[in-house]
């Protein structure tokens, strides 16, 4: 297990949107290394990067066309060196996302295996038998090729599934079983762009589908022996590299396949879910809203299994937010983001912040989707920087934007987020500093729930020498104290007597025994 996790909080960085040096209206890589000592000063000390890798980006280039050349849209591959070499010297881990189960249309392996002569990346995508033959439980695209056959892809057309078999196998005429060796090249293939990024310097990977590689998997019993196998040859060669899942079953993820964190996905009521972002007739119902409505049952449920089960083998990531869902914005006010992230910021396991999160910015709703964003596009618009042209993203003209900027008069931007007192800015730049002073607030204790009163909107917990209490009504609440101590970290008024806490409406507490 790498050291540096201990401690570790991540930022996380859309790259089209997050710094643009060059003025054509799209983010690069010379941006990000223009705002190292800006990520440094929050107190993220680790960064995870979306695809930079040369892309015809029908998925923001998540379909990948080269997966070991650099889009020239950010930059060249002495940028990237740049970034490392200057990140590493901040004391900054750099994760890049790595994409193993597709790849783009356009890449050199998927124009190769769709010829009709056999060659050697015939088997690295799964093709049925004959281009009649099309079964209606898989995803395929059909008649479009030279070879005779139909093939598999992951969600957009854009996308061929690369081959890693079928743990159950239903048609054998053109279906690999998981173990055989035909699918081992294209583990192989995977293996290789990895120890191709590592050997440059980069820290591990954020992986995207990392629980979709082998089809006819439900169980992920294959699939964990895939990764599984990945992480004994990082254990070897990269021992200091880090891989975090896009997974959210963290037994499986952690336990199964060797993944060192796992994210907490927002998955429609699950415990992510049911905290943050819990929507019943377009209203928040989550435990951390401003109506103050919603249950812990459902995260205490997972988390008091999934937690002991897992924190000897790695961590369960929380996340503000990703590019893929709504900013939190779009669900809680300001205060409710506030009381959350201190929640996740004391809480065990590897936090993650999405670029703009930590001054609020705000989902754009009504934009055109753009690279297959859809619905996720009004959470990818530009990292709004201070109170110049656009926002201080880019000198672009605003018609050569990638995304639109916020137009809102106040729109939140760093200039005017830090060093206000009470701003989102603020209290999270608070919260990682007590982190990273406290290592009992990262991973060096465990979690103890002390009370979790269903409908009184209060939650108490231990880590360490610590007592975190949250009151996520408007009303005040009388919690008892759980012993004697300092006060460290508190978002609004208080008052202690005797063995009671009094906590203002909307209001979190630390205590230092």
């Amino acid at each position: 297990m790498p050291k540096w996790l201990e401690n570790a909080v991540f930022y996380e960085i859309y790259p089209q949107s997050f710094c643009d040096t060059n003025g054509d209206g799209i983010g690069d890589i010379q941006g990000i290394i223009s705002k190292l000592s800006y990520i440094k000063d929050l107190g993220c000390n680790a960064l995870w990067i979306n695809p930079i890798y040369d892309s015809p980006f029908m998925d923001a280039g998540y379909d990948v066309r080269d997966h070991k050349k650099v889009a020239p849209r950010y930059g060249t591959l002495d940028d990237v060196k740049e970034l490392l070499e200057k990140a590493h010297e901040m004391g900054i881990k750099v994760l890049f996302d790595l994409v193993p189960g597709h790849t783009s249309d356009t890449n050199e392996w998927f124009l190769q295996a769709k010829k009709a002569q056999r060659n050697e990346y015939s088997d690295c995508y799964i093709f049925t038998k004959s281009v009649w033959d099309a079964p209606p439980q898989y995803r395929l695209m059909c008649g479009v090729c030279e070879r005779d056959g139909n093939y598999l892809i992951n969600y957009f057309s854009s996308q061929p599934a690369l081959n890693y078999g079928f743990y159950e196998v239903t048609h054998p005429a053109w279906q690999m079983p998981s173990d055989c060796k035909e699918v081992q090249k294209t583990v192989e293939l995977i293996k290789d762009i990895m120890r191709y990024w590592m050997d440059l310097g980069v820290d591990g990977f954020r992986v995207d589908m990392a629980d979709s590689l082998v089809k006819n998997d439900d169980e992920k019993i294959a699939t964990s022996k895939i990764w599984r196998g990945i992480r004994e040859m990082m254990d070897k060669d990269y021992p200091n590299c880090a891989l975090v899942s896009e997974w959210c079953n963290p037994q499986r993820s952690i336990n199964d396949g060797g993944f060192h964190m796992d994210f907490y996905l927002d998955h429609y009521g699950n415990g992510y879910s049911t905290l943050f972002r819990y929507l019943v007739d377009d209203e928040n119902k989550s435990f951390f809203s401003d109506n103050a409505s919603g249950s812990l049952s459902t995260f205490l449920d997972e988390y008091s299994v999934n937690y002991p089960a897992t924190k000897q083998n790695g961590y369960i990531c929380f996340m503000t937010n990703n590019h893929d869902m709504p900013r939190a914005t779009f669900y809680m006010s300001n205060d409710m983001i506030k009381l959350a992230h201190t929640f996740m910021m004391t809480m065990p396991g590897v936090p993650f912040v999405y670029y703009g999160d930590e001054i609020g910015m705000r989902y754009q709703t009504n934009l055109v989707s753009k690279e297959g964003g859809f619905s996720r596009t009004g959470s990818r618009t530009p990292m709004q920087w201070d109170s110049s042209k656009n926002l201080g993203f880019s000198t672009a003209d605003e018609s050569k934007l990638y995304l639109p900027v916020d137009k809102s008069e106040d729109a939140p931007t760093v200039e005017n987020s830090i060093g206000v007192e009470g701003s989102i800015y603020e209290n999270l730049k608070t919260l990682i500093a007590l982190r990273h002073q406290y290592s009992s607030l990262a991973n060096a204790s465990d979690f103890e729930l002390i009370s979790a009163k269903e409908g009184e909107n209060q939650l108490v917990y231990k880590r360490g020498e610590f007592k975190v209490y949250f009151n996520v009504s408007k009303d005040k609440k009388v919690i008892k104290l759980e012993g004697k101590g300092e006060v460290i970290f508190s978002l609004g008024d208080y008052e202690i007597k005797d063995d009671t806490l009094t906590l203002n409406g909307t209001n979190a507490l630390i205590i230092k025994e």
